[in-house]
């Protein structure tokens, strides 16, 4: 009886140990796509515009973040005020709204922007690139805002450039 749990008990780590190491398991839930969409590929050349794929599927409908280059600098906290480039595309139908790469980077307290980058971008570091896909109530709501439309699903990909 000893032998048999003992064996059990190694299987299971070994299993576990396996899931973890071939990238199975993910503990970081803010890190994953919606089981019925698919979430924008990005590319990772720092100081390039992104390139972004369109998404597919439905929506998900919650925060997601996704670091597709990790920074090395100074970290972005709740009180942060943020030097970026971000690129805007809407969910429905993969249009680019919005983007600083055809001007020059924003400069904003994170404090003062939506929901969705509040909670999204602390713990991004200078020299990181992250996409945010926001749900509508993160980003605009129900009445969306200028060329943002009513519920949309928004995706963000924001190069922090600097953080004070």
């Amino acid at each position: 009886m000893k032998k048999t749990r003992h064996i059990l008990a190694s299987a299971i780590v070994l299993g576990l140990i396996a899931v973890i190491v071939l990238g199975g398991l993910s503990m970081n839930s803010s890190d994953t796509s919606s089981s019925a969409g698919s979430l924008p590929t990005v590319t990772a050349n720092p100081g390039e515009v992104p390139q972004v794929s369109k998404p597919t599927g439905t929506p998900p409908t919650e925060l997601i973040t996704k670091d597709i280059i990790v920074g090395t600098g100074a970290e972005v906290l709740p009180t942060s005020t943020l030097t970026v480039h971000y690129y805007l595309m809407s969910w429905s139908d993969g249009k680019v709204i919005e983007s600083s790469w055809a001007g020059q980077p924003a400069t904003f307290p994170l404090a003062q922007v939506v929901e969705g980058w509040q909670k999204g971008l602390p713990g991004a570091k200078v020299g990181g690139r992250r996409l945010l896909v926001l749900p509508p109530s993160m980003g605009y709501g129900a009445a969306g805002a200028g060329p943002i439309g009513p519920n949309e699903t928004l995706i963000f990909v924001v190069d922090i450039l600097g953080v004070s």
